[in-house]
């Protein structure tokens, strides 16, 4: 069994400001580290506690909190549904819940801590848990991944690696800590006894980017969607001489976005990360590196140190060659333990053998560069032949830049949803403009208007961390 992480021994950077809030209040290192002892001091060893996230001082001191004392925290966003929330209590039975509260307190009253089962009735929970994730955002979806001390440990090294994270730098909480990637950030920087500018203002809102300046942020992260608004937000006009460092990950960046920015910063002396991960496999898994941005336009890189891939046919058979798509395969420490569905699954030991199928297809190029192509699950047949639904998306974004697409469909029938039309136009200029992509999707895509259906929507149901939620498209007949 691996001690806990090291990214959690906070009081090592001592006097170093660890925490920083959007109000003007900062702690230390060490002051955080006894805050976050203060706060679960209560609160018994392996005990499985349901963690209700905002992006706050007192929720990222619980956390860390929780993780020292060995508990095993299940990070979920503070506004999930009440149903959605009693459903996963009921699957998983926790010791415990933390709700924080909204004010700023340096003091253990600044989270409200509820019991829900007594000592004889705790979940068993096995020695080598360290956290529970959901890959479903704010669904309630009761699948969750189980990741251990060691995966965290290894994620955060890797990550602080290729970054170069170092003291100096300071970060932006500008994605949700119970998102995957948001909290591979806050691990990484702590680990390098770095900075975090903790703020719940989102990138639309005039007072990040006072905070930005006024706390001289140096990196800034966002899922595909942040970067195509921060397009439209002039980011590359902003006054922001100390960010150096953007990254992105979350979803695959149009070509058109990754040279944009890729430009931008190699012309202003930044550094742009491209960056492909899963919860399953903690956070990341590759990296491109800045300097390759503009040459590899597409790809997600190399695999992150300590990781490896490779592609498989459908056989299973390893491909050797380039330019030959398979599904990709990851290898690593940090591959998560496996899925739990309820609470007796929360002891069973490591099932992935630091291997994860990503159900992604990739190509390989001939210096060792990977592509996504797709999803396994994301492919419909269409007479005969396979439509890929995130080509698609990917496709009319780019032909169609300012409007918003999801794909779905079932064997024979493709639905397109589409939102940023004018949806207060007359009705005639309404439909010319469905009409429009109808006729690209058989003129470009070879798709019939029978078997194409568009649908204008005033939005494309989206989750806290940017990723587009299927299930909640309206069903067309």
């Amino acid at each position: 069994m691996m001690n806990t992480p090291t990214f959690t021994k906070l009081e090592q950077y001592n006097n170093q400001v660890f925490l920083m809030s959007d109000s003007g209040d900062s702690l230390t290192y060490q002051e955080a580290a006894n805050l976050a002892d203060r706060m679960v001091s209560a609160i018994p060893q392996q005990s499985l506690v349901f963690l209700l996230c905002q992006n706050s001082v007192s929720c990222i001191a619980a956390y860390f909190g929780l993780l020292r004392k060995k508990c095993v925290p299940l990070l979920l966003d503070q506004n999930l549904n009440d149903g959605l929330l009693q459903g996963l209590r009921d699957r998983y039975c926790p010791d415990f819940v933390i709700k924080c509260m909204d004010e700023w307190r340096i003091d253990e009253r600044c989270i409200d801590v509820t019991t829900f089962r007594s000592d004889a009735e705790k979940t068993a929970l096995h020695p080598e848990l360290a956290l529970l994730l959901s890959t479903s955002g704010s669904t309630g979806d009761p699948k969750l991944v189980r990741l251990s001390d060691k995966n965290l440990q290894r994620n955060a090294e890797a990550i602080a690696e290729y970054l170069k994270i170092d003291k100096t730098q300071r970060a932006v909480t500008s994605l949700p800590m119970h998102y995957t990637y948001g909290l591979s950030i806050i691990h990484s920087y702590a680990l390098a006894g770095a900075s975090l500018l903790v703020t719940d203002k989102t990138m639309f809102e005039e007072d990040l980017w006072n905070a930005v300046r006024q706390y001289r942020v140096t990196s800034l992260s966002g899922v595909p969607y942040h970067w195509n608004m921060l397009k439209r937000l002039r980011l590359t006009e902003m006054d922001l001489s100390d960010l150096k460092v953007l990254t992105q990950a979350g979803g695959k960046l149009s070509e058109e976005l990754q040279n944009y920015f890729g430009t931008w910063a190699q012309e202003t002396g930044r550094s742009f990360y491209i960056m492909y991960g899963q919860t399953e496999a903690t956070a990341r898994m590759s990296y491109l590196p800045p300097e390759k941005c503009l040459e590899k336009p597409g790809s997600i890189g190399v695999p992150v140190p300590g990781g490896k891939f490779l592609l498989q046919d459908d056989a299973g058979n390893e491909i050797a060659g380039a330019g030959i798509e398979g599904e990709l395969v990851y290898q690593g420490e940090n591959v998560s333990m496996g899925y739990a569905f309820c609470a007796t699954d929360l002891e069973k030991e490591e099932e992935n053998k630091g291997v994860l199928r990503t159900g992604d297809l990739a190509v390989r190029d001939t210096d060792g560069y990977y592509y996504i192509t797709g999803r396994k699950t994301r492919f419909l047949k269409l007479y005969g032949k396979r439509v890929s639904l995130d080509h698609l998306e990917e496709r009319l974004k780019e032909l169609y830049p300012g409007w918003d697409f999801a794909c779905t469909g079932t064997d024979g029938v493709v639905r397109v949803f589409v939102s940023g039309l004018n949806m207060e136009e007359s009705s005639f200029q309404y439909e010319e403009s469905i009409k429009k992509i109808s006729s690209s999707l058989s003129e470009r895509f070879g798709l019939h208007k029978n078997k194409a259906i568009v649908t204008g929507l005033p939005c494309i149901p989206r989750n806290t961390s940017g990723k587009v939620i299927y299930q909640e498209l309206p069903i067309i007949g």
